[in-house]
């Protein structure tokens, strides 16, 4: 007796899990799980759910056979038994399995309580320029890691077995004492140093030969980073599972934290920018004109309207020739000038009287001979006025600090007195 053929089902939803094509070799399974699963890992705060489905979904497809039953008639055909079920097994043993060696001690349900540790996240700086920053940009960096041997599987040893170390008796720590004087001493604990904190040793004739009993080798590995548009100063571009692998580790994130150079002539704030200008005193009272190169090297006009007259420290805006803002690069804040204005040292006296019959009338007040006769002479010099108060606020405390010295000298001679009476 024939059974009849199942019925077809959905058989896209595991690749879409993954984020990888039907046509997806293994390799490429492989990448795409490792990468999920180590983003989504409960122990790194992920979704469980996801977790779960992305072992799911790599369970199946990573299985010719059952991959093959789920291209051609979907996951009902899986749940009702062909290829001997889909998804079954648990996703921590899934996730195990994949990296080498169980880190929750053998891999059964109940050993679920030892939660897995993580290994620490390298932090690098990267630095990059306004324009970067502006125009968005990649930038590819060769780095240096340890991964898991894969001749041994990060086991360390030929036959996979290793002894507890008889250092530390397989903590992993040791205990010194160290004396401090009579009766004080001082108790510390540190790292094995004969197992390097790892409480066991293997043989010396039993080493991995690839990893000489390390568990890991260097790799070199190029990371390409992408600079978004309107990414800030301080921003972080993580690379999930990136870091140093380890035996019995979650491995950690390379994380790249931007670090923006100073420009010479722009300044950002938040999503605005700010340029600084200097025009002399006939630009600004006669009107201007000049060209801004932008960050993207775009050509700016920048020019005053008819008869405007520009005051120094003045700023004015252009709307939307500011920063991008970030992931929403079709918007911009605005770009603000700040406006100096360069006045001339000395003018000679036909200069004054030829300006004196453009500008504004003098203040009609006029000055009698009889209060000239009353009034005191006085002449006036330049100052830098920051250096001025600079210098008043060091006198000052020079000033008190004397005072303080004169009033403990009164008064120490005053107890002197006291104690002869």
């Amino acid at each position: 007796m024939f059974g009849r053929a199942p019925k077809k089902s959905d058989n896209t939803k595991y690749y879409e899990i993954l984020g990888v094509p039907n046509t997806a070799s293994q390799d490429d399974l492989k990448k795409a799980y490792r990468k999920a699963a180590i983003k989504n890992h409960p122990d790194k705060g992920g979704d469980p759910e996801k977790f779960k489905e992305l072992a799911q979904a790599y369970e199946v497809l990573s299985d010719p056979e059952k991959r093959q039953i789920y291209d051609e008639y979907g996951e009902d055909a899986l749940k009702e038994g062909m290829g001997g079920g889909g998804g079954g097994h648990d996703p921590f043993d899934i996730f195990q399995s994949f990296f080498g060696g169980s880190p929750f001690g053998g891999g059964g349900s109940s050993s679920r309580g030892r939660r897995q540790r993580r290994g620490e996240d390298v932090i690098h700086p990267l630095k990059v320029s306004l324009e970067d920053l502006y125009n968005g940009t990649s930038k590819k960096l060769s780095l240096s890691r340890n991964v898991i041997c894969s001749k041994c599987t990060g086991k360390g040893s030929k036959s996979g077995v290793s002894m507890k170390c008889s250092g530390c008796q397989g903590s992993g720590m040791k205990v010194s004492i160290r004396h401090l004087g009579p009766s004080m001493i001082q108790q510390m604990q540190q790292p094995c140093n004969e197992c390097k904190g790892t409480g066991e040793t293997i043989d010396d004739k039993d080493r991995c030969p690839q990893c000489k009993g390390e568990k890991v080798v260097p790799e070199k590995k190029v990371l390409e980073v992408h600079v978004e548009k309107g990414m800030q100063n301080g921003q972080k571009i993580t690379f999930p599972g990136e870091a140093d692998e380890a035996p019995d580790t979650v491995t950690g994130d390379i994380v790249f934290v931007l670090q923006q150079k100073e420009h010479p002539k722009f300044k950002r704030k938040g999503d605005d920018i700010f340029y600084e200008h200097t025009l002399n005193l006939t630009e600004a009272l006669c009107g201007f004109q000049f060209i801004l190169t932008h960050l993207d090297n775009r050509q700016l006009l920048i020019k005053s309207l008819p008869g405007e007259v520009v005051k120094p420290d003045q700023f004015k805006a252009i709307n939307d020739e500011g920063m991008p803002m970030y992931q929403r690069p079709f918007m911009k804040g605005k770009l603000y000038i700040h406006f100096s204005v360069d006045f001339p040292e000395s003018l000679s006296p036909e200069q004054s009287k030829v300006l004196e019959t453009v500008l504004p009338a003098r203040p009609s007040t006029q000055i009698t001979d009889m209060e000239l006769d009353e009034c005191e002479e006085t002449t006036l010099h330049d100052v830098n006025i920051e250096e001025e108060m600079r210098r008043k606020q060091q006198q000052q405390a020079q000033e008190a600090y004397d005072e303080d010295d004169d009033d403990d000298m009164h008064g120490g001679a005053q107890k002197v007195q006291c104690a002869q009476q």
